[in-house]
């Protein structure tokens, strides 16, 4: 007998990763809320017919301030998570809130390129608050807080303390949330099975009613709220061998549009499920996303030394704007080092002389192949940046970017996994 699926609401949502591992592991989205209208379609168009009252209005939103500002706005949430799913968020039935607020501000790069502002001024560095309040609201059983590790070192200001902006979130959530058991961990992504390093902040708030019943370890992660390893990430060419398109000859091939070869490895064949029917898609079946940049011939050159010499670039070809890594194909015994960010031009392929595609870099996150992305392929400076020292704070999202901004989705598996654990009474309940 298959269980009924546990319920949540998604802040911040992005384009859906952390979503769609939830959704793997047997959660159901109530209500998604994502301010950037690309990241949203993208969420939106690959649930359509899975989760069809999602695309109505009363079931997704953008600002999370119409849920803050807009009086009456939580209970009319309540009343049609109520009516739609038999679910009494008053009565304390909504199971789990997650949510990584933009985190721009709190990364090291991302304020880089922010031009310099001071923090306090970055309005998306204080939607933390409005997460807090709409958890308050709600009353969820459980909330998942995520975000980038630079928040732990952060400060408001040039003269401020480091990690004085987290312990602000952490003193708001819990002054917010007294009745709630929260701890948190700093945890990385390849112990989940995915292809990269990707340090992430996880914080982890269980209602009282229900986190007090727990036995936490302080051995564990999270005091044990937060799910431990799992796993060996595996090697690049087993994630995106079989995207190797042999035809591929830079300058002339625009994209591939078939599997060029079968799956052989299982992160092969995980990707390649037919959601529908479950079949693993052969060779010669229908690819998306997989357009190859037109690198200038100068860019080949240095990419086709960097394949050659173990990543080495030469001195002609290094430039100040970033440092680009050749892939390796093997991980070697320290596993992943890398980090999937908004710039596809931070890596080169380990067998071909290009950057990325969009489809290899939605494998880097673990999204499957049937997963599509709305909006621009790619675009730069103000567009993607913004600058918020001119007071222009809105940044388009193309594809690479909602990518890059994600959280990969088997890391959202396990931990939705986890959490259904706790929820369900089988994770060190004291009688």
């Amino acid at each position: 007998m298959t269980e009924s699926p546990r319920h949540f609401v998604d802040l911040f949502a992005g384009c859906g990763g952390l979503s769609l591992g939830l959704e793997d592991a047997g959660f159901a989205p109530a209500f998604v809320s994502e301010l950037n209208k690309d990241a949203l379609e993208t969420y939106l168009t690959n649930r359509a017919d899975r989760h069809p009252l999602l695309l109505h209005e009363e079931f997704h939103g953008n600002d999370i301030k119409e849920l803050v500002v807009r009086k009456g706005a939580i209970a009319r949430l309540s009343a049609n998570i109520a009516s739609a799913y038999g679910i009494d968020a008053r009565a304390g039935e909504l199971d789990l809130v997650v949510g990584g607020p933009p985190c721009q501000g709190f990364s090291g790069i991302g304020h880089r390129r922010s031009y310099s502002v001071s923090k306090e001024q970055m309005p998306s560095n204080h939607l933390f608050e409005d997460m807090v309040y709409v958890v308050s609201k709600l009353r969820p059983k459980v909330f998942l807080f995520e975000n980038v590790r630079g928040l732990l070192s952060a400060r408001w200001t040039p003269a401020g303390t480091k990690g004085e902006i987290w312990k602000d979130v952490q003193k708001t959530f819990a002054e917010q949330l007294p009745d709630y058991v929260i701890r948190w961990e700093l945890v990385h992504a390849k112990d989940y099975g995915v292809p990269q390093n990707r340090p992430r902040v996880l914080m982890v708030g269980v209602r009282g009613d229900i986190g007090h019943r727990l036995e936490l370890d302080d051995h564990k992660r999270a005091g044990g709220l937060l799910p431990q390893p799992i796993g060996v990430p595996p090697d690049l060419v087993d994630v995106l061998g079989d995207l190797v398109d042999p035809t591929f000859n830079q300058g002339g091939l625009a994209s591939t549009d078939q599997y060029p070869s079968e799956a052989t490895s299982s992160i092969q064949k995980y990707f390649r499920r037919d959601p529908d029917s479950g079949r693993i898609l052969p060779r010669g079946a229908p690819l998306t996303e997989h357009e190859y940049s037109r690198h200038s011939p100068r860019v080949v050159a240095k990419f086709v030394h960097m394949l050659e010499n173990d990543g080495v670039i030469p001195a002609e070809y290094r430039t100040k704007k970033f440092a680009q890594r050749a892939l390796p194909p093997r991980w070697g015994t320290t596993g992943p080092t890398i980090t999937a960010t908004s710039l596809p031009d931070d890596y080169v392929h380990y067998a071909q002389p290009r950057s990325l595609t969009v489809r290899e870099w939605a494998r880097l996150q673990t999204f499957p192949d049937w997963y599509s992305f709305a909006g621009k392929r790619t675009t730069g400076g103000v567009r993607r940046a913004g600058n918020p020292r001119e007071g222009i704070f809105d940044r388009e999202l193309p594809k690479y970017t909602q990518i890059g901004n994600a959280v990969p989705v088997l890391m959202g598996r396990a931990v939705g996994e986890h959490l259904l654990k706790i929820l369900s009474g089988r994770l060190n309940v004291v009688a």
